[in-house]
């Protein structure tokens, strides 16, 4: 499964963007799509309209569950990546997609990249 950071969803609704057509891709191919509860927390707090929020609900579905293994994996990620500030989110959402194997699609692949020593695997 790809699970698809905030900042990826965002800009996959831009019609004509790489993110886009990306995303169009991976529908065309049958890949599985995801969005972990977080990532889906931070997409409903923007400016974005019922339809919008409607239709990435059926394409994603359920939000991916955040629980106490991913708490641990997330706490660990923070510590040993050197306790950035403002960096809690991404190892969360790093956690999830390592915990259970899947990718994440994101244009912050630099927020990221430092967590692919660790398992994750950036799509």
């Amino acid at each position: 499964m790809i699970q698809l950071d905030t900042s990826f969803l965002i800009r996959s609704l831009v019609a004509g963007t790489a993110e886009d057509r990306r995303l169009r891709e991976w529908i065309r191919d049958r890949t599985a799509l995801g969005i972990s509860a977080l990532a889906w927390t931070e997409f409903l707090c923007g400016p974005t309209s019922p339809a919008v929020l409607s239709a990435a609900a059926r394409l994603l579905g359920e939000p991916l569950p955040f629980g106490a293994a991913e708490a641990a994996l997330a706490a660990r990620l923070f510590s040993d990546t050197g306790r950035r500030r403002g960096s809690m989110v991404d190892c969360m959402i790093a956690a999830m997609a390592i915990q259970s194997g899947d990718s994440i699609a994101t244009l912050n692949r630099a927020d990221f990249k430092r967590f692919e020593k660790f398992g994750l695997t950036l799509a």
